[in-house]
């Protein structure tokens, strides 16, 4: 009996290839699915969801590998997952500002930084503020070590005008603003504290810029629920009526459906805008600035009601702090 001949080396790398997409394109196709079902997923999916932008480059090479293993149904799997990453990459749904409203133009250099734990460098902080201009700051983790070292560095002769609940550890936020601040309370049901403020816009009409500190619980343990009831509550603080910015640690990216709910303006309330987003700029990460061992990812974020029109948009590294800075000019239309 003559004996079988063995594969040549092209059968047996494509044989290879075909082994080695399953492992390649699994965890892709695991993630999409989070992605992709409007399901109040438990904690691990919620977090693994975050780093969806990352799943492009493993998608692209799930794609050669069943080209070279000349796979059919290979291929076709792994054409729609790198489908599905292009249409996550460049959704369809970014909501842009309205059309120019008329009115007075009032414009607002707006920054916000998690200042993890209290830990963030004042002197960056503050020179970032003077070389920016920043009209109107929102910092997150606001402990009272960094109100004192804030204040040391000059910047309540920058932003004399403050709204500040400081707390040790991680549940303090404070609002700073070169133009008169009025306190309106805080968002509710929230681990965090959130103040919300009215900026007087400074007219003469008593025009004003509703802010909220955001400071939604990460998604981790045991708080995944509350991570959503915060968003939700988050939505809720933008009452459908004049300028509005949410400002802050939302603790969630464009690829978590809550966040994208928020911005929806599901329940009857109007849609926002995420800055970063309109500007084509929503995968510029802001956390971690340290810590490589994970995938940098977008959890900051300034969030505007539709008539207001965002530019300039950036992001800037902290010493100390774990999360970058986020700039944007704001310019508000006051009828």
């Amino acid at each position: 009996m003559a004996a079988s001949a063995a594969p040549g080396p092209g059968r047996r790398a494509a044989l290879v290839c075909r082994w080695l997409f399953v492992p390649v394109a699994a965890p892709v196709a695991l993630v999409s699915t989070f992605r992709a079902l409007p399901v109040e997923w438990p904690v691990l999916p919620v977090q693994l969801v975050a780093f969806t932008p990352w799943l492009a480059p493993p998608a692209a090479a799930a794609l050669l590998l069943a080209f070279a293993g000349r796979s059919r149904w290979q291929q076709a799997v792994a054409a729609g997952l790198l489908g599905c990453q292009a249409f996550w990459l460049y959704p369809l749904d970014v909501r842009v500002p309205a059309a120019e409203a008329a009115g007075t133009p009032v414009t607002l250099v707006a920054m916000t930084i998690n200042a993890e734990l209290g830990r963030a460098d004042a002197g960056d902080v503050v020179g970032l503020v003077r070389d920016r201009h920043v009209d109107l700051l929102v910092v997150e983790e606001f402990t009272p070590d960094m109100s004192r070292r804030l204040t040391a560095a000059g910047l309540d002769v920058l932003l004399p005008h403050r709204i500040s609940d400081a707390r040790d550890g991680a549940g303090g936020s404070a609002i700073y603003s070169s133009r008169v601040l009025t306190e309106s309370g805080v968002v509710p049901g929230t681990r965090f504290s959130m103040p919300v403020a009215r900026v007087d816009l400074g007219d003469g009409s008593g025009a004003a810029l509703q802010v909220v500190a955001v400071h939604a619980l990460a998604p981790a343990g045991d708080a995944v629920d509350q991570w959503r009831s915060d968003l939700a509550a988050v939505g809720r603080a933008d009452n459908g009526s004049g300028p509005v910015l949410l400002a802050g640690d939302f603790n969630a990216t464009y690829d978590h459906r809550e966040f994208r709910m928020l911005l929806a303006g599901t329940g009857g309330r109007r849609a926002l805008v995420d800055v970063a987003a309109s500007q084509g700029s929503r995968l510029v990460p802001t956390w971690p600035m340290r810590d490589y061992r994970l995938p940098r990812i977008t959890l900051d974020h300034l969030v505007t009601s539709p008539d207001i029109r965002g530019s300039s948009y950036s992001v800037h590294p902290i010493d100390g702090s774990d999360h970058a800075a986020v700039l944007a000019t704001l310019q508000i239309h006051v009828p």
